[in-house]
């Protein structure tokens, strides 16, 4: 695992700034504390920090092909290098390492731009190819490994693992994007291709771009990968469970090849507990296991992962989390460079830096909900849309609006007596209501929450269309899949997997996903919707697969999931603090928020008369964000009218 930056003079072939690229390649060396490479040359420059995990003696980035005019800097780990490499011999290609990283290299000049439909792994590269002229950039199929661009006025285009490292160029535009601003607070992340600053955009996954000496033309990413869900009508519930764990087994055996010390995380959940039972099955050595715990119980799993531990005789090592850990906040500012309101960072964090004191790899389950539906918003879309196809548009919209006019509101109640929230949703079409599903802030506290220059610079934009751009590309009228189809493109991509690849390579921590291998997803797309999501039971053939290594009460236990207690820390421990940086500074001085919703909301929250702890919590990482970053240029706006799409 690794960190790489690359800069690219399209007009010509202008010195390049050594000492501007290793400035750049210095603020990502959390990502490669093991060494440095660069290469420069008129016109290109790639620099390069490691962590060293396969070929620890001679993998050394940039490594180049037999003539040296073909250069690679890469992120990420090949899982079918050496297969790949024997294939490359056979065509008489010349290997000078044993890694995974000369691979790809070889591959692009046998392949071209079809080398990445032969890797199976997760990666983020560039390569420089002076014969051709041409800069290659790619990312893995599922997003598993981050990559980040700019194009620059002056016709330079820069890339990089992490959005710090671009920050480094003082050309940058540095604009705040303030569809940015409505897309994070109605998901918690940016996503893709966005970020927070207008000149800066995320190469999504599964996509390539390509820039070539003169070309001054705007980048088109290029898709070489999409998920197909073309699920059979019939499959044999046995059958399917027999291949699911032959093809688990598969992703995991690839994922422990190192040279370096590995191990898991363990929630004790069922995806992290089904990555260490194969584990245990297929290694040699005992596995190490790394679990979080919180002092309040309703969070903590910590006695299931040690269930889990004990029955495969893990060496297993629990850190507990509490309040002491929102001196984090300021910590994750600094690791995710742009506004991020996923709060399981914090123990995110915590578990990583736990891990990396044993190993330099770890295993997570990450992946299992998205591919096998595990979350319970895929029960109530199915249902909803079962609902929805009764009932003429017009018939539904009116009968389900005037009964959720007329029903008392109850969020406080378990989702089943929400009935005002259900016949809202009802009446609403599915795009809408499936957005209403995953939005952390609904459309009425944005709508207060946010100033009047804020709106007005909006121009109308509303979050809802990141999720319609994927809804008319779904490959699918299923309701279950559509829904893991929007998932995988925003969710999984935006939030997920930012939240893992930044706090484990923040301690230099290399994290493998078993479950998000993309051969083992291609197939799980096969799978029939009624073994995926059967009844009320997600995940159902997953569970079922299971059941001969896991105990009942670890695979049917009710979802806990990964999260931490903000609702009491902001109104106990953190209550001064809380109020002191959403009522002042920075937040108040951007001119994005109506500061007297702001504090309403405080009281409402600290006064225990509602919980709007999401909502703070997002304030607050934004507020971080501006305070740390005070080149975002404030009082200037890159309007929604105006800005790139």
């Amino acid at each position: 695992m690794c960190g790489i930056v690359g800069i690219f003079d399209r007009s010509g072939r202008r010195p390049v700034d050594a000492a501007l690229l290793k400035r750049m390649t210095d603020s990502i060396a959390h990502r490669g504390p093991d060494g440095e490479g660069f290469h420069v040359e008129p016109g290109v420059g790639l620099g390069h920090r490691r962590l060293a995990i396969i070929d620890v003696s001679r993998g050394h980035q940039p490594i180049y092909n037999e003539t040296g005019d073909v250069a690679i800097v890469f992120n990420g780990e090949i899982y079918n290098f050496e297969e790949t490499q024997k294939e490359l011999l056979s065509l008489g290609h010349v290997f000078k390492t044993r890694s995974d990283t000369e691979v790809i290299v070889h591959a692009w000049e046998q392949w071209g731009e079809g080398c990445v439909d032969r890797l199976r792994g997760m990666f983020a590269f560039i390569i420089w190819d002076r014969r051709r002229d041409v800069l290659f950039v790619a990312r893995d199929r599922l997003g598993k490994k981050p990559l980040y661009y700019a194009m620059l006025p002056d016709g330079h285009v820069v890339i990089a693992s992490e959005l710090k490292a671009l920050l480094v160029h003082p050309d940058l535009d540095r604009r705040i994007d303030v569809r940015a601003i409505e897309e994070y607070f109605a998901y918690g992340y940016v996503p893709d291709p966005r970020t927070i600053y207008a000149g800066v955009h995320k190469l999504e996954s599964g996509c390539m771009l390509r820039f070539e000496r003169g070309d001054m033309r705007p980048p088109q990413p290029k898709r070489y990968w999409n998920p197909t869900f073309a699920p059979q009508a019939q499959m044999d519930p046995r059958e399917a469970q027999d291949r699911l764990i032959a093809e688990l087994r598969e992703a995991v055996r690839l994922r422990l090849i190192s040279e370096v010390p590995l191990g898991a995380f363990l929630s004790g959940g069922v995806d992290s507990s089904a990555i260490v039972a194969m584990m245990a099955q297929i290694g040699e050595r005992t596995v190490e296991t790394f679990s979080i715990g919180f002092k309040q119980r309703e969070f903590d799993e910590s006695e299931h992962a040690a269930q889990i531990a004990a029955q495969f005789k893990t060496s297993h090592h629990l850190r507990m989390v509490d309040a002491d850990a929102f001196d984090l906040i300021d910590r994750l500012g600094e690791i995710y460079d742009e506004p991020f309101g996923d709060s399981s960072a914090i123990p995110t964090l915590q578990v990583c830096a736990a891990a990396r004191e044993k190993v330099t790899v770890a295993l997570s389950g990450d992946g299992g909900d998205e591919v096998f539906c595990g979350y319970r918003r895929y029960l109530w879309h199915s249902r909803e849309e079962t609902v929805r196809n009764m009932l003429p548009a017009g018939i539904r919209r009116r009968l389900f609006g005037t009964l959720a006019r007329i029903y008392p509101k109850a969020d406080w109640a378990p989702r089943p007596l929400r009935a005002k929230t259900t016949f809202s949703e009802l009446a609403l079409d599915p795009l809408e209501a499936y957005f209403i599903s995953v939005s952390v802030i609904r459309d009425e506290m944005r709508d207060a929450l946010f100033s009047p220059t804020l709106k007005r610079e909006l121009d109308g934009h509303h979050a809802l269309s990141v999720l319609g751009r994927y809804a008319v590309e779904a490959p699918t009228a299923d309701p279950l899949v559509w829904a893991q189809y929007l998932d995988l493109k925003t969710w999984l991509t935006g939030d997920i997997l930012v939240k893992v690849d930044r706090a484990s390579m923040a301690v230099g921590l290399e994290s493998r996903a078993p479950l998000l291998d993309h051969k083992l997803f291609e197939w799980a797309a096969t799978l029939p919707p009624g073994l995926k999501l059967n009844g009320t039971e997600g995940k159902s053939v997953l569970k079922g697969a299971l059941e001969r290594f896991l105990p009942r009460e670890i695979l049917y236990r009710r979802k806990q999931g990964f999260s931490v207690p903000l609702a009491r820390w902001f109104r106990g421990p953190l209550r001064e603090r809380v109020r002191a940086a959403l009522l002042g500074g920075a937040l108040a001085d951007s001119r994005f928020f109506d500061l007297t919703t702001v504090a309403r909301l405080l009281d409402q929250h600290q006064s225990g008369a509602n919980d709007h702890a999401s909502t703070l919590w997002l304030l607050l990482t934004f507020e971080t964000f501006l305070r740390r970053d005070a080149g975002a240029r404030l009082g200037e706006f890159a309007q929604a009218g105006t800005a790139r799409s």
